[in-house]
């Protein structure tokens, strides 16, 4: 469902956030940690608690906020934990992180095995 909808701007709260906040507690996260206005149209801000089976999407309609909740019934969501900030997501990335990928494609680069130098 999410995939969907076509936003200019998305965003993502790294790290984790307690997914029992509501709507207010979400665009008050939005505002005061990360210094955006929650009211932005055309724009979803994406949160994932502790467990990566699940997410809330906060999205400001023009005449009130949307408030969406998925859990997956199996796997897990490929969610960045290293940074505590909001990172802006292209349309793919969104897309790879909706199919379960991470959002960040990466060829390891690995050494050949000495046998073979």
């Amino acid at each position: 469902m999410l995939s969907d909808f076509n936003y200019e701007n998305i965003y993502i709260a790294c790290g984790y956030t307690d997914l029992r906040y509501g709507i207010d507690g979400l665009a008050a996260t939005i505002q005061e940690k990360f210094e955006l206005n929650p009211f932005s149209p055309h724009s979803i801000f994406l949160f994932c608690g502790r467990r990566n089976d699940r997410i809330k999407a906060l999205v400001w309609e023009g005449d009130g906020f949307l408030l969406l909740y998925k859990r997956l019934e199996a796997g897990t969501f490929r969610w960045p934990r290293t940074e505590s900030d909001l990172k802006n997501l292209t349309f793919e990335q969104f897309s790879r992180l909706m199919q379960g990928f991470t959002i960040d494609p990466g060829i390891k680069k690995i050494a050949p095995p000495e046998s073979m130098l």
